[in-house]
């Protein structure tokens, strides 16, 4: 890899300040050139990496990445828009607190991005008369991020940290302590919040603008086929491109089949998805240096304890998307622990079918068990990877899990600090902006809410688990 030169970085932080200044200053100009803004400064880095650095291969593959991400986020966008959820009565806090634990729990079956657009318009309906930012905050917080922390499907970091050979259920297997905990204390902190609210509504105004009681009720139930047919389509690989392709006739179908009266109940538009398709559009370009210089320079920032990967990777996640600050990460653990003898062992094991397995180190011997364990494919086909050799290494020996935990929790968890640290929450902004909830700015999130609530708990889960 070719280092980028460190001003390169600045195309990335000026889109960064501004999507977080503009709407404030400038809200009407912002809303007419955010096009302009974010096209313009992924150009600059685009003509750096092809014309200068001549780094097609990197290009080639953010460009992938963006297809992938966006297609996936369209997608969920468009048939979770043809589902119709009729909600009941009041919104009590205590309704609220376990309408939010219901949806961490789906957050790890449809995943994050699907369980926030199947879930935000009803959120926003059972509290309609008296709605306002913490309600969307909240959700963001728990439903868009921390909530998906039990399953590859949850986030795209653990997706990508399944694909790179971490076992389906190891996640929930060593997560869900962190989990738990950070899921309590935002629950508890919300229904703080909530119950305050609450009261300040007259008891004759809550009744008369709550919804109706006589049940809930689902409209459109025919598109958690498509919904299927999309999460279905998260695991397959090859050949090339045909899991955007399902994923995009899956929403066609959606859409199509979806009953006008169900998308106006839905106030259901495409300006949400085009939104955040143009401004990811400049988001993805423009990090390419940031996160390049990361991958190069990670290892070195510091001593290499779980504190420092679960912090690291957390804050990046915040600024940066934390599904590619997932895999630096990871790949800085590796270059950090595992030196290129251990991995020439390992591959002289593969080579002779472990028959030197007894005389090995105590390292060398748990990551071949580990391969045997975990690629058994790979070792069957005589194709183990380095790469495949590292995680191997990491899983195999018992000290380096937590590790591994630290950073699959910092890159979910930190995801909720910002509207640009995981995809769900740019989505959710956009929907409660176009159905005229009163949403906090950038820097209004990031103080008012991510700050005061947010941190408190992530210090909780570093002083218990990662200290």
């Amino acid at each position: 890899m070719i280092a980028p030169a460190p001003i390169m970085i600045l195309p990335f932080v000026m889109l960064l300040a501004t999507i977080a200044l503009a709407p404030v200053l400038a809200p009407g100009w912002w809303s007419r050139n955010y096009p302009k803004v974010s096209l313009i400064l992924g150009a600059i880095t685009l003509t750096y990496y092809l014309a200068g650095l001549r780094a097609y291969v990197t290009v080639a593959h953010t460009a992938i990445e963006y297809v992938s991400f966006i297609t996936l986020i369209g997608s969920l966008f468009v048939v979770a828009g043809g589902i119709h959820i009729t909600v009941k009565g009041e919104a009590t806090p205590l309704a609220n607190v376990v309408f939010l634990l219901i949806g961490a729990l789906v957050a790890n079956v449809l995943g994050t991005t699907g369980a926030s657009m199947l879930l935000i318009r009803p959120w926003i309906r059972m509290n309609r008369y008296r709605i306002t930012a913490h309600h969307i905050v909240f959700f963001i917080f728990i439903v868009s991020n921390v909530g998906g922390c039990l399953t590859p499907i949850g986030d795209p970091p653990l997706f990508l940290g399944y694909l790179k050979g971490i076992p389906f259920w190891w996640v929930a297997e060593h997560c869900w302590p962190m989990w738990a905990v950070g899921l309590t204390i935002l629950l508890a902190l919300f229904f703080v919040v909530d119950y305050r609210n609450y009261l300040r509504a007259p008891k004759d105004v809550r009744h008369k603008l709550a919804e109706g009681s006589d049940g809930w009720r689902f409209e459109g139930l025919g598109n958690l086929v498509f919904l299927g047919i999309i999460l279905g389509a998260v695991f397959i690989t090859t050949p090339p491109f045909l899991r955007e392709a399902l994923m995009i006739a899956a929403a066609a179908g959606s859409y199509f089949t979806t009953r006008k009266q169900t998308h106006e109940a839905n106030h259901f538009n495409f300006h949400p998805i085009q939104e955040v398709a143009i401004l990811f559009i400049g988001i993805f370009a423009t990090m390419m240096p940031a996160l390049d210089w990361l991958q190069l320079n990670a290892s070195k920032l510091g001593e290499p304890t779980a504190g420092f990967f679960f912090w690291g990777s957390g804050i990046l996640s915040s600024a940066l998307d934390n599904a590619p600050t997932y895999l630096s990460f990871l790949k800085a653990l590796s270059g950090a622990f595992i030196h290129g003898d251990t991995v020439q062992q390992v591959e002289s094991l593969v080579r002779n079918g472990g028959a030197d397995l007894a005389s090995a180190s105590g390292p060398v011997r748990e990551t071949f068990l580990a391969l045997q364990r975990y690629f058994q494919a790979h070792i069957a086909s005589r194709t183990v990877t380095v790469e495949d050799i590292e995680i191997a290494y990491l899983l195999g020996n018992a000290a380096f899990n937590k590790y591994i935990v630290a950073i699959s929790v910092g890159a979910v968890f930190f995801g909720a600090n910002t509207y640009i640290g995981n995809g769900p929450n740019f989505m959710v902004k956009a929907i409660a902006d176009h159905q005229k909830v009163h949403t906090p700015t950038f820097m209004g999130y990031v103080f008012k809410f991510a700050l005061p609530y947010m941190l408190p708990m992530l210090l909780v889960v570093w002083w218990i688990f990662f200290k």
